[in-house]
């Protein structure tokens, strides 16, 4: 049996702050990042990932941030198997492994194991894939909604990769593939020991923080990496759907008007966070914070909640 292993994880929707709660914790607690956002895992994309500056990556150790090479995706079910042992490692050599991200999909991987689902189509994804190039993504969210509409609540309209595979297990399983992870539990990672904190800021702060910083990436930044990323990716990558590189991609490649592309991206963004609410308020487990990451009085709020459950029961973090 293998030992238990502690884990923190920071969850909640974008700009919420988890980067800023998470370096705080981390100096604290003498801890790793580990990350469970499904776009900061590629390198080249860094802008509109939000990833960490390269200053605050040099503060603690992180892991899957810039590591992949976005020509091959990675899935769910390859996360969790890299990131199990890179967890291990990490509280092996007595650190304490904090999760930190927004893509409950792929942390429900890690934590709770995958379906016995089918293996990929290549032919069946090519044909959707083709079906998203003539109609948009949209198109493919649309189908989902009708096959499969637990899924579609939970998967971005504009998420290419997780759109094809839930209609692939739907296509091919002739179910759901939400029954079918109702149903999963065989692979749990069960020396996981996990506490959770969310981050849940007032809704309407949370839009405005979102607009802004968006507004900020289309004053030139997020054009001119993706001109960039266009000279040496194929314009039919997956990451350029993804929020900003699709409205970026709109301004270079099809004379789209800067304030339309904006706009556009604000309302994915803002829906997006949406649907990571809905996502893990969910979890019962949590321990919500109403307010952004960055903020002092909700960083000593996530510490005291820490505290209290180091000093509860189950001694679930050793600390100083």
């Amino acid at each position: 049996m293998r030992p238990e292993i502690p884990l923190l994880i920071l969850a909640g929707p974008t700009a919420s702050g988890k980067t800023a709660l998470a370096l705080e914790l981390a100096s604290r607690l003498s801890a790793e990042i580990v990350s469970f956002d499904s776009v900061q895992l590629y390198r080249d994309f860094d802008l509109g990932t939000a990833k960490p500056t390269p200053e605050e990556l040099a503060r603690v150790p992180h892991h899957f941030i810039g590591e992949f090479d976005p020509r091959q995706p990675l899935s769910a079910g390859e996360y969790s198997r890299q990131a199990r042992p890179r967890i291990r490692a990490i509280a092996a050599r007595g650190r304490l492994p904090l999760l930190v991200g927004g893509s409950g999909f792929y942390l429900r991987a890690l934590l709770e194991g995958l379906f016995p689902g089918p293996a990929a189509a290549p032919e069946l994804r090519a044909r959707l894939r083709d079906r998203a190039t003539h109609g948009g993504p949209h198109r493919l969210h649309r189908l989902l909604r009708r096959l499969d509409p637990e899924a579609a609540d939970k998967i971005a309209s504009a998420d290419l990769p997780k759109l094809i595979r839930a209609l692939e297990v739907r296509m091919l399983a002739r179910r759901p593939m939400s029954q079918l992870w109702r149903e999963a539990g065989s692979e749990k990672f069960s020396e996981a020991r996990p506490f959770w904190i969310g981050l849940n800021p007032p809704r309407a702060r949370l839009y405005e923080r979102i607009e802004a910083r968006a507004a900020v990436m289309f004053a030139g930044g997020i054009q001119q990496e993706t001109r960039g990323l266009l000279e040496i990716y194929p314009a039919s990558l997956p990451l350029f759907q993804s929020h900003g590189y699709k409205q970026a991609c709109d301004i270079l490649l099809r004379d789209v008007p800067v304030p339309l592309a904006l706009a556009e991206a604000q309302a994915e963004q803002r829906h997006y966070a949406k649907r990571q609410l809905t996502w893990f308020r969910a979890n019962p487990d949590i321990h919500w914070l109403p307010g952004f990451g960055d903020d002092p009085l909700i960083q000593a709020a996530a510490w005291q909640a820490i505290s209290q459950r180091s000093h509860g029961s189950d001694h679930l973090f050793a600390l100083d």
